[in-house]
């Protein structure tokens, strides 16, 4: 049967006053039989017809659109990352299984989740949906007579449904298809011991992923963690034996248009209310799916010294540094300022030892009226005593606009050979000294982050302008240490000024 367009529909509808109660039955039949169609073709129809209360949005659809791809064998690998209270686990452990095993009712189903016991919840909630009215009148799925157990069932047509829960035994069972749904806890995360993540992983190879049946599919819906979670070992280990050819899909919270993802049930505020609130690292990890990690990293957290008061140090100089983005636009980069300052403490030993303090930082997409009102802005704010921008993208207008102000400062221009690496290479032994200190704020922590992830992350903004202020810093003599007086010559000319 073919399905009733949207105008067929409302001509329909427009008319059931006015045709007699024979026909209206024919009609009602009618629509009855496009909603079943429907329901069996259309993964999201069927998700609103299960669950009226739901509220549907975009993110839903790419899901849905996946799903069907995967019911008609058109894509076999598939992950989907997304943040907490999405939708993430009543789509892929509680309704997918259900309409696959309508659409699909003799074939073999392996649904996981990190605890037996939320598997074997998920399994009952399948169970009793396939057994219930509504879902009778749309699919023909039968379950078998000794089919009781909730996490373990089978259909009259042959096909079964078996959930377990990570590190749990799968000996003896086959799949079709694959649905593993968040194999990572909170509890494991917080541990922050990268064998959890290793665990998982041979668990998935040795286990899982060889009941698989030929031709059966992998469906991996969870939030990011971490660089070595399930979704990070399965895509760098198959990039490097060219096995299996993943479909993934990325959703963060805050999209890059800085809208929300599902706006009919996440506000913007919310979302902002919740990012103040969780460390950086914990946002950009489970909210963006977009993890940090240090493997590889020049500038480790462990570098960086917390300043334990709520005010700074009095410094004797200060620089602020700019790193302007070429326009506001969705991909674009940011544009980043950092302020830092340089002041004296004494030591465990009692000597008096150069430190450097961030003393604040700022990162936004902006179009030039702003940039340069913000400029203005932090100027006043710090007053510095050297004011660096990048002479790139927005930092040639800016340094025309602030000059004309009557604001000094200087262009800096990396000189050819002199890439990111490089800069911050120069800057590494400052922080692994642990002269570098920074206060407990939500900007600090950001910078933080950014510099731990480089040069793997996805932006380095901040990076930059601190490269600036700190190379500024050591070849203007304000800081030194013990590797820089080993690199001195041993003897030198006294230097005549004319």
């Amino acid at each position: 049967m073919s399905l009733l367009s949207q105008e067929e529909i409302k001509g329909y509808l427009s008319i059931v006053d006015k045709v007699p109660e024979k026909e209206m039955l024919k009609i009602k039949q009618l629509l009855e039989l496009d909603r079943i169609e429907r329901c069996r073709e259309s993964f999201l129809f069927f998700v609103q017809q299960m669950w009226p209360v739901f509220i549907s949005g975009r993110h839903h659809k790419i899901m849905a659109d996946a799903f069907e791809r995967v019911a008609k064998g058109e894509l076999k690998r598939l992950i989907i990352n997304m943040p907490p209270r999405h939708t993430k686990s009543e789509f892929a452990s509680y309704l997918l299984p259900a309409w696959f095993s309508g659409k699909f009712p003799q074939k073999k189903i392996i649904q996981t989740a990190h605890t037996a016991e939320l598997a074997v919840g998920f399994g009952r909630k399948v169970r009793n949906l396939v057994q219930s009215d509504d879902y009778q009148k749309v699919f023909a799925t039968k379950l078998s007579s000794d089919s009781k157990a909730a996490g373990r069932w089978n259909t009259e047509q042959g096909g079964d449904y078996f959930a377990i829960g990570v590190g749990g035994a799968v000996t003896g069972k086959g799949a079709d298809i694959l649905i593993i749904d968040d194999p990572h806890s909170e509890q494991e995360a917080k541990q922050g011991n990268p064998a959890v993540y290793d665990g998982v992983y041979e668990w998935y190879t040795s286990g899982p992923r060889q009941r698989l049946q030929p031709g059966g599919a992998i469906i991996i819906v969870m939030t990011r963690w971490a660089k070595k979670d399930l979704t990070g070992q399965i895509l760098k280990n198959s990039s490097k034996d060219g096995t299996d050819d993943w479909e993934v899909i990325e959703f963060p919270a805050i999209l890059p248009s800085g809208n929300p993802l599902w706006p009919g049930f996440w506000k913007k505020e919310e979302l902002e209310v919740l990012k103040s609130e969780l460390p950086v690292a914990k946002w950009e990890a489970q909210y963006q799916q977009n993890p940090t990690s240090e493997v590889g990293a020049i500038i480790k957290r462990e570098f960086w010294k917390i300043w334990p008061d709520e005010s700074p140090p009095a410094c004797d100089y200060i620089i602020q540094s700019w790193d302007t983005a070429f326009e506001k636009h969705n991909r674009a980069d940011f544009s980043a300022c950092t302020t830092w300052g340089v002041f004296y403490q004494e030591d465990d030993t009692g000597a008096v030892k150069t430190n450097i303090i961030l003393l604040d930082a700022f990162k936004d997409r902006m179009e030039f009226p702003d940039l340069k009102k913000k400029a203005l802005e932090m100027y006043k704010e710090w007053n510095p005593d050297t004011l660096i921008v990048e002479k790139r993208a927005a930092g040639a207008p800016l340094i025309y606009e602030l000059r004309k102000m009557g604001i000094p400062l200087s262009e800096y221009t990396p000189y050819k050979g002199q890439d990111k690496t490089a800069r911050i290479n120069s800057i590494a032994d400052l922080f692994a000294s642990g002269i570098v200190w920074c206060p407990e704020r939500r900007w600090a922590e950001e910078v933080i982050e950014e510099m731990a992830s480089f040069p793997n992350g996805d932006h380095d903004d901040l990076v930059d302008s601190s490269s600036q202020a700190l190379m500024r810093f050591r070849q203007g003599g304000f800081v030194s240490i013990s590797s820089d007086e080993q690199d001195a010559p041993l003897y030198r000319r006294k230097m005549s000024y004319y």
